[in-house]
């Protein structure tokens, strides 16, 4: 069969393509930002049992994602290899979204406990079934090096609008449906973004199409997939570097949720918050402050995705922006341990810069994934796409639940007290400093280690595309001879 060799994809395939990300990003930026804080304070559950749930759910993505990448690999259909894996688990994902954030009436604090590890384990494997191929789709769409960059570019462009809805919108909606029920208020949020997420799976799986495919010759071997994926430096480099990365965010996002209600001084965020008219009331300071802070950070990310990732990645190169754009992440990180707790103005100026510095990495990351599936079919003969992005996957998931677990455990040790306490006596008030700022930047450190390992330069991709085309010509030629 002769294999498509045009590699432009259409812009309207690419938002098509990233709104499957957007509905990911509607679960997803629920986890980073409200999962530890959601089941310490409308579930009542200890910091460090908190941080326990998320820590399981997250290594159960062990088994998991490596399994749904190798399945995902050998799947045959008329719709390709990853397709329909978006289809077909687009509505359990979002029944299990829904469920998470739901207490069927139970009291007894374990077994709230046993029915939230539940659910979310649940949540975690339906994740995995859906986002691995996902993101494997997007390694086989092209590999053109400009248009796979607009891909991943685009497909942040939705990541970050999904990020400024969930966490500018989801507790003003909470208080909304909620009024005094803070469960119901998260229940009818949740069941919103669940319903929307289930139409963008579908436009992703209608419109997305898969361009490369693996070596005509290449033999099924689970035993090759596993050893030529996890041999490669590339790949092993680009782990570490999600793992610390995906700690690192979970971990500061979990945090700062804490640190706007308890670090910062109240009246201070109504008097910053009333300038640009936002709040009337020193009781909605919290909710509608730290909403405002995620929106600025979005809409920050946004414009940075947008103007300088592609540029930079492009005229410099992935592996050099990254390490550039990561180093002033993580100083903007650190910062976030000096201001009072009246300095309201520094604390968004912080965020500003930090949002900024962050933002061009957002599509790199998964770009240089889709690189590194092309780095090991060039040096092994062989393509395992699906078992390639599956591992990195498992990385961020478990990043993710360490993140959060870490948090959960550092602010319990520190004192902290769950529920509707208003007021955090002062060793508590330094555990959330202390995961605000100085832990998350010494995280960021060890992803720009990874990124020291990564091989693959501009040059390099360059020169390896080249080839990998030539030998899929050669490939194609021999097909129509024999």
């Amino acid at each position: 069969m002769k294999r498509n060799f045009t590699q432009k994809v259409s812009f309207g395939e690419k938002v098509g393509y990233s709104l499957g990300d957007a509905a990911a990003n509607l679960v997803f930026q629920m986890m980073v930002m409200f999962q530890l804080k959601f089941y310490t304070d409308v579930f009542g559950l200890d910091g460090t049992v908190a941080g326990s749930i998320l820590m399981i759910g997250s290594v159960s993505s062990i088994l998991v994602d490596p399994t749904i990448g190798l399945l995902s690999d050998r799947t045959k259909s008329r719709w390709g290899k990853f397709r329909p894996w978006i289809l077909w688990t687009a509505l359990p994902f979002c029944v299990f979204y829904i469920l998470a954030y739901y207490n069927p009436g139970i009291e007894d604090k374990a077994m709230v406990a046993v029915y939230a590890t539940i659910s979310y384990v649940l949540l975690m494997a339906a994740y995995s079934s859906n986002n691995t191929p996902y993101t494997s789709l997007g390694g086989v769409m092209t590999s053109d090096i400009k248009e796979r960059t607009s891909i991943t570019t685009i497909r942040f462009i939705a990541v970050t609008i999904a990020q400024f809805v969930v966490q500018g919108l989801t507790l003003p909606m909470v208080n909304r449906f909620g009024h005094d029920n803070a469960q119901h208020g998260w229940l009818c949020t949740i069941a919103i973004f669940a319903c929307v997420a289930i139409v963008f799976f579908i436009i992703a799986f209608s419109v997305s199409r898969e361009r490369i495919q693996p070596p005509p010759r290449q033999e099924m071997s689970i035993k090759e997939d596993i050893k030529s994926t996890i041999s490669d430096i590339p790949w092993s480099a680009l782990f570490l570097l999600t793992f610390a990365l995906f700690i690192t965010l979970a971990m500061w996002s979990s945090a700062m949720s804490f640190y706007f209600q308890y670090n910062v001084d109240q009246k201070s965020l109504f008097d910053f918050l009333r300038v640009f008219k936002l709040v009337d009331s020193i009781e909605d300071s919290y909710a509608v402050g730290f909403s405002f802070f995620n929106v600025v950070a979005a809409v920050v990310q946004f414009l940075g995705v947008i103007l300088l990732s592609r540029y930079l990645a492009n005229k410099y190169g992935k592996k050099k922006v990254f390490i550039v754009c990561l180093t002033l992440t993580a100083f903007f990180t650190f910062l976030f341990y000096l201001p009072s707790p009246t300095d309201v103005g520094l604390l968004f100026v912080l965020n500003i810069m930090k949002s900024l510095s962050y933002a061009p990495t957002i599509p790199l990351l998964w770009a240089m994934i889709a690189d590194v599936a092309d780095h090991i079919e060039y040096e092994n003969y062989r393509r395992a796409t699906g078992f390639c992005f599956a591992g990195i996957t498992v990385a961020l998931k478990v990043g993710l639940g360490l993140g959060g677990a870490v948090a959960g455990v550092i602010i319990s040790a520190f004192g902290y007290q769950p529920g509707s306490v208003s007021i955090q006596n002062e060793s508590a008030m330094e555990g959330i400093r202390l995961v605000s700022s100085i832990v998350p930047a010494l995280l960021f450190c060890v992803g720009i280690a990874a990124l020291y390992l990564y091989p693959i330069t501009k040059e390099y991709n360059e020169n390896m595309q080249a080839e990998l085309a030539a030998r899929r010509r050669n490939a194609d030629k021999e097909d129509t001879l024999s």
